[in-house]
């Protein structure tokens, strides 16, 4: 086998777990034979990647070569003009709205209630798209019972997001090979990343972009302010004072970047017991009551800790279309203040 009929082979090599080739991704960038001896050099980004496509070249060659000698060769990112705050760069023109959920802490429920917001919306007629940019932990995908499907793209050579209730969806979950694999990723390859989701995904013509943001302050919510025209920013957090205190960081990064505030969700704010009709307080009372007074932004609603909302969550059946009434109406309420907060072009 001489080095074009081992570059041809390679080229048509599937990688594992998706639809499309080693050749389609542009994961080759070196192959040499000579004599019974290749040398392949991956381009890849992550290690988990390189040695999922090392695995699959040797279990097809491994006995047509004396010695395969299989590298990886860092992959060049692309210079990336970012923008500012100030300034930002518009990512996302087919977007009309980009909503920001954030929360200043993992816990909160930020996920379920981004989810629940972009469908309401997308229930009230408009066009919605969510993208999962926590890249470390994205749980949309199980919200939105889309967490089985993978990766697809289009003859454009544009990413296909998936669909469901509604709303397209866009996550690194859809990406990876299994449910559990952990992307061991440093800042500047996951913003690419969402870069590529903001740029590559073939959404259409959104009227609202909604972006899961990972809990914190950090790189990606900095990169998203200065990459996209953000309408307005969601803020969820609980009663709990540990909770506000990490949330009055992520408002005052809001306001310090000059992203507009739609408001606050207080989620997980009370518990009825079904049995008796008694309210707990468990996480506190006035938590979100405090943060909305003390930096003069809107609270949208309150959502109650609730076995229905986290069995439905956990199913991939979200409570703003498969809940009681009473649920729904949790959602539906804060999409309608939100809507009031902001001047949103639709």
């Amino acid at each position: 086998m001489n080095t074009k009929e081992l570059l041809d082979i390679l080229h048509l090599l599937p990688y594992p777990g998706l639809s499309r080739t080693l050749g389609d991704l542009k994961l080759i960038s070196d192959v040499k034979v000579t004599e019974d001896n290749a040398k392949i050099e991956l381009l890849t980004v992550s290690d988990d990647s390189y040695l999922t496509v090392k695995s699959a070249i040797e279990a097809v060659l491994c006995k047509e070569f004396t010695a395969l000698n299989i590298t990886k060769k860092g992959h060049v990112q692309k210079d990336t003009n970012y923008g500012n705050s100030a300034s930002p760069n518009n990512r996302a023109p087919y977007a009309a709205n980009v909503i920001a959920v954030t929360s200043g802490k993992g816990g909160v429920g930020k996920s379920t209630v981004s989810v629940n917001l972009a469908i309401a919306l997308a229930q009230k007629g408009y066009k919605v798209g969510i993208l999962d940019a926590d890249v470390y932990g994205p749980n949309v995908p199980r919200l939105t019972n889309t967490d089985l499907e993978k990766i697809k793209w289009n003859d454009e050579n544009k990413i296909i997001p998936s669909e469901n209730y509604g709303i397209k969806i866009m996550s690194v979950a859809l990406t990876t090979p299994t449910t559990d694999t952990p992307l061991v990723w440093r800042s500047s390859v996951a913003v690419s990343a969402l870069i590529q989701f903001l740029e590559d995904v073939e959404w259409g013509e959104l009227d609202f972009l909604v972006i899961d943001m990972p809990p914190g302050t950090g790189d990606i919510q900095l990169t998203m302010a200065q990459e996209l025209p953000i309408t307005a920013g969601v803020i969820v957090t609980t009663p709990q004072l540990v909770a506000s205190d990490d949330v009055s960081r992520a408002i005052r990064m809001f306001q310090d970047i000059h992203v507009p505030m739609a408001g606050l969700v207080e989620n997980m704010s009370y518990f009825v017991a079904p049995d008796t009709g008694i309210r707990y307080d468990i996480f506190g009372t006035g938590g979100g009551e405090r943060l909305a007074a003390r930096y003069n932004i809107p609270l949208l609603g309150q959502i109650p800790l609730n076995m229905d909302i986290r069995e439905g969550s956990d199913n991939g059946e979200p409570p703003v279309v498969l809940g009681s009434d009473e649920l729904k109406s949790y959602y539906r309420e804060i999409v309608e203040n939100m809507l009031k907060a902001v001047k949103f072009k639709v």
